[in-house]
């Protein structure tokens, strides 16, 4: 089991992400970092453990309200040993930032039917999100939902609902789609609390997930992630 860390970027700063209530996300400030800024808390997400993959949220973008193109530009610089999976909303295969580093997430709800046949421009080469609402409702392109034909490899579950809630992972979905789609990879988000949860994960099958309220809290530290990395040898 990864965790990979999130940072949630809204008017320049990283933001605490809470059950999709976007408007009103407000900046970080956490026992971890105290500040919001994004390369402070990219510091100290690698203070607690050698992560080599980050999550980062546009929300500006994915909310039509501008975007952080520049900031990003800055980050994909400053860490090019790192990779970054970024959802920046609708996005163009050929208008990608030209930095090795920088893996586009295609989020469902960013996307229509109509619209999905500009996925297969990616050659593969994305990170999926199927994106559910705060009340449980599938977002964006029914089609992706429905079956596995413009799936990528790797394919992130994403419950808007359980994000930053302290509930746990929304084990009965994963469990559905780990059922179902044996074949490709599927990555947790929301409501991850604790290391205990990264283990239920683990026994689902599912190898990554992606945490940010639990690093910041310290419910998740240094000895959980070592333990993980101890379990993968």
């Amino acid at each position: 089991m990864t965790p990979i860390p999130v940072l949630d970027l809204k008017n320049q700063q990283v933001v605490h992400a809470k059950q999709g209530d976007r408007a009103h996300y407000q900046p970080i400030h956490s026992p971890l970092c105290p500040s919001a800024d994004i390369f402070a808390v990219l510091e100290a997400f690698l203070s607690l453990a050698d992560f080599d993959t980050f999550y980062i949220a546009d929300l500006d973008a994915i909310t039509r309200q501008g975007h952080h193109d520049a900031l990003l530009a800055q980050v994909l610089a400053a860490f090019p040993q790192l990779t970054f999976w970024v959802d920046k909303g609708y996005q163009h295969a050929q208008d990608l930032p030209p930095y090795s580093n920088y893996l586009p997430v295609l989020g469902s709800e960013s996307y229509t039917d109509g619209s999905l046949s500009e996925l297969k421009a990616f050659g593969g080469r994305f990170v999926l999100s199927l994106d559910y609402s705060p009340t449980g409702q599938a977002l964006g392109a029914a089609e992706l939902f429905a079956g596995a034909q413009y799936w990528p490899e790797d394919i992130i579950i994403m419950t808007l609902a359980k994000v930053g809630s302290d509930q746990g992972p929304d084990m009965a979905r994963l469990r559905a789609f780990c059922d179902t789609y044996p074949k490709h990879r599927f990555i947790a988000a929301g409501g991850v609390r604790n290391l205990a949860d990264l283990q239920a994960l683990s026994v689902l099958g599912i190898k990554q997930a992606l945490v940010a309220s639990a690093l910041h809290s310290g419910a998740i530290g240094r000895g959980d992630l070592l333990s993980l990395n101890t379990d993968r040898t």
